[in-house]
């Protein structure tokens, strides 16, 4: 029995499930930007993207249990709540073992958390809002993890502020970047910024824009520069910049005006969030784009792609 069409079929779905689940964490579906955003998590440790790769492997495979189509999984679109849940466990617990079954099970808890929001957002009275689900699940499942392992705990929930230095601001142009999944590193900032960059080049202008924003934002709300270069404070600015910018919303020029605008929304919903205790994850740019998608909906003229 020949089972080389079966076993390609699998990587096929698999592989692609993987890489695109890794590149969707910025929007995208590309597997050349999948695999450097890939090799981005090495700049911080070598046992962070094997736990990543078990995150979305496993929430992938939990979605496809769940019904989700094969395109679905195929595309990544049930894999990338899973990889920031495996770069979560490795930033609250690092890379002892225990953080890689945390890192499966994490990730296939994904797949219902993501139907139930899913299911919320399609039923009244949410549903005339058509707001995505886009990453909270994996905030959901991240708290549980890090609220339910305090004896695990062997990192500072997304790190710690690092001391200012005449270079700050450049640098926090590329953590801001970096730190939206959970690295600490400019160099992971640079491979991710070139990733964006190889899928389109609106996208990594975007990140740009977002992440600008994100660190002037921080300096003018007086966070100082010793809380901006290691991209905590501008990190969820990037996303909503993209998500607006290239994503949900029509137009020429008005997608580019609301990505800085959400980007500055977000910088404050940041400030405010940094009240709670423990780390806020994704939940600024989720909220500010939840609030964004409304807005653009109530106002005349303006238009969502999505």
């Amino acid at each position: 029995m020949n089972t080389r069409p079966f076993l390609a079929r699998m990587w096929t779905l698999w592989g692609s499930a993987l890489i695109h689940g890794i590149s969707q964490i910025f929007f995208q579906i590309n597997g050349f930007t999948g695999l450097l955003i890939l090799a981005a998590f090495f700049t911080e440790d070598w046992r962070m993207p094997i736990l990543v790769v078990l995150g979305s492997l496993a929430s992938s495979a939990g979605g496809r249990l769940l019904g989700e189509s094969t395109a679905r999984v195929h595309n990544g679109f049930q894999g990338f709540c899973g990889a920031l849940v495996g770069a979560a466990t490795f930033a609250a617990l690092g890379g002892q073992a225990a953080s890689f079954p945390i890192a499966v099970v994490g990730g296939l808890l994904c797949a219902p958390v993501t139907w139930c929001v899913q299911w919320l957002f399609t039923h009244k009275p949410l549903a005339p809002l058509r707001l995505p689900p886009t990453t909270a699940p994996f905030c959901i499942v991240a708290t549980v993890i890090l609220v339910s392992t305090p004896w695990l705990h062997v990192h500072e929930p997304l790190g710690l502020a690092a001391e200012s230095r005449p270079s700050a601001f450049f640098e926090s142009l590329l953590t801001n970047i970096s730190q939206v999944v959970l690295v600490d590193s400019v160099w992971g900032g640079a491979l991710i910024l070139l990733a964006l960059f190889v899928a389109n080049w609106k996208v990594g202008v975007a990140a740009l824009i977002g992440s600008t924003v994100g660190s002037v934002a921080a300096i003018v709300l007086n966070l100082g520069l010793e809380r901006t270069v290691n991209g905590l404070t501008g990190y969820s600015g990037v996303l909503t910049a993209i998500a607006f910018a290239v994503v949900f919303v029509r137009g020429t020029w008005t997608p580019w005006l609301l990505a800085a605008w959400g980007a500055t929304v977000t910088a404050f919903a940041t400030l405010l969030m940094e009240q709670v205790v423990g780390p806020t994850y994704t939940w600024p740019y989720i909220l500010s784009t939840w609030a964004g998608l409304v807005f653009v909906d109530l106002v005349p003229g303006l238009r969502r792609a999505l």
